[in-house]
């Protein structure tokens, strides 16, 4: 083959060396400046979801009794994925049989994954000394847990709203619980948080930083330990009197310790004047609200969750004699099916709009929590594989697989969709690996422009 080196044009340049050095530098601190806010999406593990309960009920093992729950229904609703393909409208999915296998293994395993103890919507107002006894019982419960090794990967509580009337009560509440975990146990549980509901006002998130730094003296911890998330359920916190939005500036007052920031769908739907018939997550104000929410936070490592389906998958009729007719239980599947398929369709719908985590309020919501999520993986996983092992073989360049074009953003957006999936437990890392190519290392790596600057940028 000819050498065609001595055809190619010289490169010449118009700028002399040096001549935008004073532009350059500040253009570097504004472009540091831009990086230290949007760090991108945290290397860590996000939950899917977020199960709350009242404060008045919660025990060590509340996350394992909580997985027998579910599997029992599971059991008793859908003891074959034919079942459950039919409850969930998804009878035909090429992988249902792994779906329903995985959301058993899930159920045994790790039902539970962020528990959320409730001192507000799910507790209500009790006598002070009351929830005294039943703050330092939590605290007392947390550090059991913790040395029994039985707490979910994720847990923290919720306080009340920090409005003049329960501002008080809030804290203390909350000065009781870490009180009493850390005599017992000496530290607190890992990845713990505290949710800061109905935020309206930039001065709650202040005084909440203010509280955390003085509980963390008193309590030996180390700076910023205390990381909480605040609820998006008023409409003063999307858009405050100025026309202004708080959630960009409530990640500036944290100071470091904003969390995740959580929808509120009940409280958010009532706030803006929507009558109960019609309040539901799939509503257009709730995606308007959580579209402000990613907006905001996009790439800042803040993790966003949707809210819950207040249609719980509970039997209508109870056994009074230890028997049911057949009718009665014909009618009790119903009325679960019903129930799952609700919340099915409401958590895809969170999926598909880039809210990988809610909440569910019954223990029953968390067969469908993972079927949804385990069918939304699987569902396009072979098309994705084969889209992101080619743009990895072909070292980043832009390419195209059937009519579809991907370029670098692409690539993380893919490399992502298998991270989430691995965290859910929907695909396992020996089918990662398998499917795109990638080792271990560079699975775990989370950057896809790492993976390719790792490789040499040459076609594997």
């Amino acid at each position: 083959m000819a050498d065609t080196t001595s055809a190619r044009p010289s490169a010449r340049t118009s700028l002399a060396a040096g001549e935008l050095e004073t532009v350059a530098g500040r253009l570097r601190a504004a472009n540091l400046a831009f990086a230290r806010r949007y760090p991108g999406e945290t290397a860590s593990r996000q939950p899917v979801h977020t199960v709350y309960g009242g404060a008045q009920l919660f025990r060590a093992d509340a996350a394992q009794k909580l997985g027998a729950v579910a599997l029992r229904a599971l059991e008793d609703y859908a003891p074959d994925a034919a079942t459950l393909g039919d409850a969930l409208g998804i009878g035909g999915h090429p992988k249902l049989s792994e779906i329903h296998a995985r959301v058993a293994d899930k159920l045994r395993r790790e039902p539970v994954e962020d528990y959320r103890i409730d001192f507000e919507d799910g507790y209500g107002n009790r006598p002070d000394d009351e929830e005294d006894g039943h703050a330092a019982e939590v605290g007392a419960a947390l550090a059991d847990g913790m040395a029994r090794g039985t707490l979910p990967a994720f847990i923290g509580i919720r306080i009340k709203p920090l409005n003049e009337e329960l501002r008080a009560r809030s804290i203390r509440t909350l000065d009781i619980v870490l009180g009493a975990v850390h005599e017992r146990a000496g530290a607190l549980p890992e990845r713990f948080v505290i949710t800061l509901p109905k935020i309206t006002l930039l001065e709650q998130v202040e005084f909440a930083v203010t509280v955390l730094e003085r509980m963390e003296r008193t309590l030996g911890l180390g700076t910023a330990t205390l990381r909480f998330e605040v609820m998006v359920e008023t409409p003063q916190i999307v858009l405050d009197a100025s026309g202004r939005s708080l959630l960009p500036r409530i990640l500036d007052a944290a100071q470091g310790r904003l969390a995740g920031a959580h929808f509120g769908t009940y409280d958010y739907t009532a706030g803006v004047g929507i009558t109960a018939a019609h309040q539901r997550m799939r509503h257009p104000a709730c995606d308007f609200a959580k579209e402000m929410m990613q907006v905001a936070f996009a790439g800042t490592g803040v993790w966003l969750s949707d809210g819950s389906t207040a249609l719980l998958p509970v039997p209508i009729h109870r056994a009074t004699d230890g028997k049911l007719t057949a009718k009665h239980m014909a009618e009790n599947r119903a009325s679960v099916h019903n129930a799952w398929k609700l919340h099915f369709d409401d958590v895809q719908h969170s999926l598909v709009g880039g809210f990988y985590q809610g909440w569910d309020l019954h223990p029953a919501q968390l067969v469908t929590r993972y079927a949804a999520l385990f069918a939304f993986f699987l569902d396009g996983i072979d098309a994705a594989a084969a889209r992101l092992r080619n743009f990895v073989e072909k070292a980043a360049q832009a390419t195209l697989v059937g009519d579809v074009f991907d370029d670098a953003a692409t690539g993380q957006g893919l490399l992502n969709f298998f991270l989430r999936g691995l965290n859910s437990g929907a695909i396992t890392e020996d089918e990662v690996q398998r499917m795109i190519g990638l080792t271990t290392e560079e699975v775990r790596e989370r950057s896809f422009v790492k993976i390719l600057r790792n490789r040499g940028g040459k076609s594997a």
